[in-house]
């Protein structure tokens, strides 16, 4: 019914694909970054105009500073976890109330 051989030459296919696709996307976005620093900074801060290579330095070190790189199975942040919705579920009446209380207590400052 399914060719094996096709579905591997489809899926080296996707992946010469993507192993091409990723160094374009990332040389575009540089080219990106170079055109609006000059355009912009230039006359809003009074920087410099830099280079292609420069601007393809400065979205590495972007990435670095300000990106990271990727969760690599560390837990997710606070907010996306599911733990707090768990504990929750597990309170009773009395508990959610005293939870509650306990929030608008932390959060009057900003609702005077």
């Amino acid at each position: 019914m399914f060719d094996t051989n096709t579905r591997s030459t489809s899926w080296k296919n996707r992946k010469l694909l993507f192993l091409i696709f990723i160094p374009v996307l990332l040389l575009a976005a540089a080219a990106v970054v170079q055109f609006l620093w000059n355009t912009i900074l230039t006359d809003v801060a009074h920087a410099g105009v830099i280079g292609y290579w420069q601007a393809l330095g400065l979205l590495v070190l972007c990435r670095i500073l300000f990106g990271g790189f990727g969760n690599h199975g560390h837990k997710p942040h606070f907010g996306h976890s599911s733990a707090l919705k768990e504990k929750w579920i597990g309170m009773n009446d009395e508990e959610k109330q005293k939870f509650r209380q306990e929030w608008k207590s932390r959060c009057a400052h900003r609702n005077p």
